[in-house]
């Protein structure tokens, strides 16, 4: 923990605390009180696996992203491992990837026992259309674009590859939630979509979730099989597969959160806008392109000086986060078991920093974010900022 002074920004209530890059507390007590309710409803009625808010949750998300069906899993990592598995793809497949994601993409494919085939990423951190082709062979199954720090990937430009391959196209939408394109949102492209509600996305529960998107009625129920051990009717198991369900519980408070996911996401485009405006000069900021709506799970910048510039303030008290400091191809667990190289994105990932940007960021910490950086760049202190 942080103990200077110096290290520390007022808060409203003038005690000193840091900038937090993310806030998961419930402060709002408009919010507890309904979270609370949601929790003792489900308590109420004793539905704890599988109980209707599951189901009225899965019906919401699905129509939200233009998709028949939605089945809800345990976590984002749950709905990439079982949606590959319903896809078929295993043993002597391969499922081209970018190699800036979270682990679970890559693990994913592996415990399926296919192999990650690693293309790269162009500036704007997400999978190059560019980069996919040349790695295509007979042994392809899919390719699986991630929408990065809550942008959507080139999705046409990529659907089309896949289509003129004959591959699936399955996309991780765990960033990107409410993020369009042209309209189109996030979900609204693959022939699936696995997506993760954990705490730290801008849709999250309290614990936990995550939820995978089809249109196809015969493989969601293949799917809502899979997250139940493979097992229907009960007693009769068709499928080896895990549990995964979605709890009660995460579907109560998800639902009571997707009311107030609109308000979240425009807060979180004004931060953005904010910054990409007092920025830009000094730092590459996130670049803007026609048709994209971000959901700015993370605001990403980047800077030859990134170490140097996360040091400085986090003894000024702001926390970031580097997303990710390892490439997948990089990481020892994948070592001998993937195919493909990613230059640039080698290049990029020692240049990223995300810095605060959540809904509950204050306009005096933003100052503060903003006014510690620009010192950075010209040498000198920002002092010490509001809350």
């Amino acid at each position: 923990m942080l103990t200077s002074p110096r290290n520390r920004v007022a808060g409203a209530t003038g005690s000193p605390v840091p900038v937090r890059f993310l806030d998961l507390s419930v402060q709002d007590e408009d919010e507890r009180a309904e979270i609370l309710q949601a929790v003792a409803t489900v308590l109420d009625h004793g539905r704890i696996v599988l109980g209707p808010e599951v189901f009225e949750f899965e019906r919401r998300v699905a129509a939200l992203c233009g998709r028949r069906h939605a089945v809800g899993v345990g976590s984002g990592t749950d709905a990439l491992i079982v949606g590959l598995k319903a896809l078929n793809i295993g043993p002597g497949d391969e499922v081209i990837t970018t190699p800036l994601s979270w682990l679970a993409t890559g693990s994913a494919i592996l415990l399926n026992g296919a192999t990650p085939v690693f293309a790269d990423i162009d500036e704007t951190l997400n999978l190059d259309p560019a980069t996919i082709e040349p790695l295509i062979t007979a042994k392809t199954k899919a390719v699986l674009p991630v929408h990065f720090t809550g942008r959507l990937a080139p999705m046409p430009e990529i659907v089309a590859i896949a289509r003129r391959n004959g591959l699936l196209v399955v996309e991780d939408g765990a960033q990107a939630f409410g993020a369009t394109l042209n309209g189109v949102p996030c979900g609204g492209f693959g022939d699936m979509v696995c997506i993760s509600l954990n705490p730290m996305k801008i849709l999250g529960a309290i614990g936990d979730a995550g939820v995978i998107l089809t249109d196809d009625p015969d493989m969601a129920k293949r799917l809502d099989m899979l997250r139940h051990t493979g097992v229907i009717d009960r007693d009769y198991c068709l499928e080896i597969s895990h549990n995964c369900r979605l709890d009660t519980v995460q579907a109560a408070v998800l639902l009571k959160r997707l009311a107030r996911y609109p308000a979240n996401i425009e807060r979180r485009r004004e931060i953005a806008a904010r910054y990409g405006r007092e920025l830009s000069d000094i730092v590459a900021t996130p670049p803007a392109a026609p048709g994209y709506e971000d959901a700015i799970y993370t605001y990403t910048i980047r800077t030859p000086r990134r170490d140097a510039l996360r040091d400085h303030l986090a003894e000024l008290g702001i926390e970031t986060r580097i997303q990710h400091p390892l490439t997948m191809n990089d990481q020892a667990a994948f070592k001998g078991k993937f195919r493909g190289s990613s230059p640039r994105a080698h290049r990029l990932v020692k240049e990223i920093l995300c810095i605060p940007a959540h809904e509950k960021l204050t306009g005096a910490q933003q100052d503060f974010v903003v006014a510690s950086i620009r010192s950075f760049f010209a040498g000198g202190s920002a002092g010490s900022g509001g809350g």
